[in-house]
Parts: C-alpha cells; structure tokens; sequence
C-alpha cells in the first residue's frame, strides 16, 4: 500500500523557525530551531526522507538556505507565496496568530492543495538576482541625492561642502552601477549569450530589458505558459464584476515586479512603431476606441508572449 506524504509545516523568521510534525495518531507536534546549519540539522534528524515533503513560506530570504540545506539531502520542498497562506487561512476563519499556529496553517495547506515541489536555482542565477536587487537599491539612491542636490540648489545659502559631497556620493554610486552592470553582462554572457541576443532580435526590445527577464525568469526555466510570467511581472488584466450591477473598469493587477514593468512600458512605445505584431495590435485597439494606454499595455503583453516563445524555442525573432 503506498504511503501518503507527511506534510510538515515551516514558518520562518530571521533567527528561528518552527515546525509542526503531524505524528502517527494525526496530531501535531511543534518544534523549534535556530534559523542556522545546526538548526537544520537537528530539523532533518526528525524527517523521514521518502515520506516528509517540508512547506514554507518564500519570505524575503530567510527560506534560502533551509530550503536549499533540506533539497541538497534530498527532502522534498514546496515553497509558497506568503499570500497564498494568509488567503488560505483567512479562508479556514483562523483568528489566533503564533508561530506554531503559522506552521500548523502552513502544513494543512501542503496537505490540502498539494503545491508543486521547489527546486533550487543554479548559482549564476542567485547571483545575478542579488546583483539586480543592489543596483536598483543603487538606481533609488542615486535619485534620491540627485533630488537632494536640485532641493539645496534652491536654497539662498549653499553649502559648498554638502555639495561636494553629494557630487562625490553619486560618482561613486555610478561608478558601483557600471561595475555591477558590468558583472551581470559578463555572467549573462557566460551562461545566457544565446538567449540574450535572441531576445534582442526582438523589435523594441532592449538590452537592459532582455537581462532583466533573464534574471527575473531563471533563464525562462520558472515557467510552463506565457501567462505565468506575465502574471509574475504584474501585467494580467484584473476584472472587477459581479451580477448585474457591478461593472468596474479592469485594470492590470500589479501584483508583480514595478521595476520589468516600467521597462517593458518603454519598449512598448518602441515595438508599436517598430514591431508588426506589436504595430498592429496597437492600431486595431486604437481604431476600436481603447485607450492609448491601454493599447500600450496590451503590447507589453504582446512582446512577453514574444519573449517567452522566442526564449523557450531558442529561435530568433522571424517576421513570419
């Protein structure tokens, strides 16, 4: 008779984690570790690997290491959006919040909705994922001293000091940003050249665009549809109706990556000019009466679905 799987449940935090382990009469048993190699260890002395599939939370970091530590000795993982869970237990009327009631919650969800099980990314990948989170701690900083210095600008009395270094901050910050832009290309270069100049084949689609859907889709390994990274990058449309009386305007969902939208906004206004699907989707919206805006968003849309097929075929764009 096969053995069903043992959902255990894992709430995070920076310096901890607890765990409920359902027991052989079905009850939970909680436990608590160190969010550390020891507390690893102690976790998998307590699991059975051809039974025990361990759920959690993808909160910020802090899963990283357990989740990669339990798949390199090979305990199966599920890694769940955090919103997933809170809607699931909103869903089950749970009104108690603790750490071990989150890993109670965390385990009946495993247990409920059988997720798809995590895998580790390949090293280039988390690397160039910490890359394009400091250069856009980077970008905001250096806006943030530009705004600075035009706000004392206007100011009667100027501080020559406080200007000279503000001017020596951001040389130094766009010096970082060259280094680091720099890095990425040669990672990009070292395991994504091909794909990268496929994607560049693309009509409207630039380069810093083309890196940044690599980075954010794993090398296009993350997802099976289109519509799972056009959902990832927050463009799926979000329709608000009900019955005969609740008629909202759709909007786009948002719930997705702010900074691959604005790029992919750019290169729309390139692509309707440029690309003829694009060129084309865009007019026939336009001479339908839609907004211009949304015409634009459709062909951020558009030039996903484009990327997607031309990165998953590995074949370069064709007017066909």
């Amino acid at each position: 008779m096969k053995k069903s799987k043992n959902y255990v449940g894992i709430d995070l935090s920076k310096l901890s984690f607890d765990v409920a382990l359902c027991n052989s009469e079905n009850k939970y048993t909680y436990h608590k570790f160190a969010n550390n190699e020891k507390g690893f260890s102690s976790l998998l002395s307590l699991l059975n690997k051809s039974e025990c599939i361990c759920v959690m939370e993808a909160s910020g970091s802090y899963y990283l290491k357990l989740a990669t530590f339990l798949s390199t000795h090979e305990i199966n993982v599920c890694v769940i959006n955090a919103l997933v869970i809170r809607r699931f237990s909103q869903m089950r009327m749970s009104r108690a919040k603790t750490d071990k009631k989150d890993a109670m919650l965390i385990a009946e969800y495993g247990r409920s909705e059988n997720p798809g099980l995590w895998e580790p990314e390949a090293n280039h990948t988390l690397e160039l994922k910490q890359m394009q989170a400091y250069l856009e701690q980077l970008n905001k900083n250096r806006t943030g001293f530009i705004l600075q210095k035009e706000a004392f600008a206007q100011n009667p009395v100027k501080s020559e000091a406080i200007e000279a270094s503000i001017s020596c901050v951001l040389e130094k910050i766009e010096q970082a940003i060259k280094t680091i832009e720099c890095q990425m290309e040669l990672i990009i270069k070292t395991h994504h050249q091909e794909m990268f100049d496929q994607l560049r084949s693309i009509p409207g689609m630039g380069g810093k665009t083309s890196l940044l859907l690599i980075v954010i889709s794993g090398g296009f390994t993350k997802f099976e549809k289109y519509k799972q990274l056009v959902s990832y990058v927050g463009i799926s449309p979000r329709i608000f109706e009900s019955g005969t009386s609740v008629r909202g305007r759709s909007k786009i969902c948002k719930m997705g990556m702010s900074k691959v939208r604005a790029m992919l906004y750019l290169c729309a206004w390139s692509a309707k000019r440029c690309n003829k699907a694009c060129k084309d989707l865009y007019d026939r919206l336009v001479e339908k009466g839609k907004a211009k805006k949304l015409a634009l968003i459709a062909v951020v849309n558009k030039l996903l679905k484009q990327a997607f097929a031309i990165a998953t075929k590995k074949e370069y764009y064709s007017l066909k």
